[in-house]
């Protein structure tokens, strides 16, 4: 199993901090196809799209703008960052990502979750009481449909049954991949071990080793439900920037990042102001941030890898409307000076299943 290293980009629209300026829709939607390409052409295994339903965002219907990528792209592999699947039909959600699976040439993957942006369920009619019912209900759906065709499904709270449903297109992929988008929540991380699906989990700030009773209650929970520990699947996305030296990296993200907090986290009107101080913290040695020259990156994303035995890591890069050529130039040295160095050092032999070093418990999650 190789270790794979990609980006996940929202497509949020942030003001300037310089200017107070808006980016052009257009014109930051072209910047994101084009940051796919580079990607793409740099060597980079994965690229992903967040889901958010505000004006603030511009890549509310993330099949689409993968779909574009993929038009412009040969061999990097596309995927939603995450698939809101509570507020949506699995059966639209399969038959847009098996669309874009034939179109890129079997490079589609869906990283289906709940959602820590919440917009969507008042906006496609459902209730956040439900939140949690939803997306079990609905990524039962989205399973059956990836193994048959035609379908006979019961039903459930949510959704009509479906009798001999021919559900198409099918994807090129045998099986197509779904991961799980998990945060900080134990029944998450338990509910997806025990399905034996791969997790994505998700660092906003905090430590690296932060999130180690996640990981640990997820693997635990596919062991007691019978599942091979060699297929278990562990990524993680987190922020971050690649600059020159140290230096440079945080004098170029926080800006951008502290503006992203206040304007675009979560709902808008209630981010924050996040101190230089505090940012500096969060990306030392023990930071979650992501953040530094291409050495510093290497270390903290190995530090990661021994804390949680990922085996994926995608950058979150770009947010709070980092300028493009800064961008680029922070993903060109991802691809080129860390990306070879990852997969050299930490490269999962077949069979084996990379395990995390520790095996504590946070006080919330024991």
């Amino acid at each position: 199993m190789s270790f794979e290293i990609g980006l996940i980009t929202f497509g949020e629209l942030t003001a300037d901090p310089a200017t107070g300026r808006l980016p052009e829709p257009r014109q930051h939607l072209r910047g994101v196809i084009e940051l796919a390409e580079l990607a793409d052409q740099a060597g980079l295994d994965v690229i992903g799209v967040g889901e958010h339903h505000r004006s603030d965002f511009v890549a509310t219907a993330p099949p689409m703008v993968l779909a574009a990528m993929a038009e412009h792209t040969r061999r990097i592999r596309l995927t939603s960052a995450v698939t809101v699947l509570s507020s949506d039909d699995p059966v639209r959600v399969w038959e847009q990502f098996a669309t874009l699976d034939l179109l890129s040439g079997g490079r589609a993957e869906i990283i289906a979750g709940r959602g820590s942006y919440t917009e969507s369920f008042p906006l496609f009619g459902y209730d956040l009481a439900d939140y949690a019912e939803l997306f079990r209900e609905k990524l039962d759906l989205l399973l059956r449909i990836r193994e048959t065709n035609p379908l006979t499904w019961p039903g459930g709270r949510f959704r009509p049954p479906l009798n001999q449903a021919d559900i198409a297109p099918r994807a090129l992929q045998e099986k197509l991949p779904i991961w799980v988008g998990v945060g900080g929540t134990p029944t998450s991380a338990v509910e997806t071990g025990a399905r034996g699906l791969p997790m994505m989990l998700g660092v906003l700030l905090g430590t690296v080793g932060g999130h180690s009773g996640i990981v640990n209650l997820y693997r635990r929970a596919a062991e007691q439900a019978g599942r091979d520990p060699a297929t278990l699947r562990v990524g993680l996305s987190v922020q971050g920037h690649v600059g020159r030296t140290s230096a440079e990296a945080r004098r170029t993200m926080y800006p951008h990042f502290t503006a992203g907090f206040r304007d675009n986290n979560h709902q808008r009107g209630r981010g924050f102001v996040l101190s230089r101080e505090k940012f500096d913290a969060f990306t030392g040695p023990q930071g979650a941030l992501v953040v530094g020259s291409a050495q510093e990156v290497i270390d903290k994303i190995a530090a990661y890898h021994e804390a949680y035995g990922i085996s994926r890591l995608l950058l979150h890069v770009g947010f709070g409307g980092m300028p493009q050529a800064q961008l680029l130039d922070s993903v060109e040295r991802l691809a080129t000076e860390v990306a070879p160095v990852l997969r050299k050092e930490l490269a999962v032999p077949a069979g084996s299943c990379p395990r995390p070093a520790g095996n504590g418990f946070p006080a919330n999650v024991g």
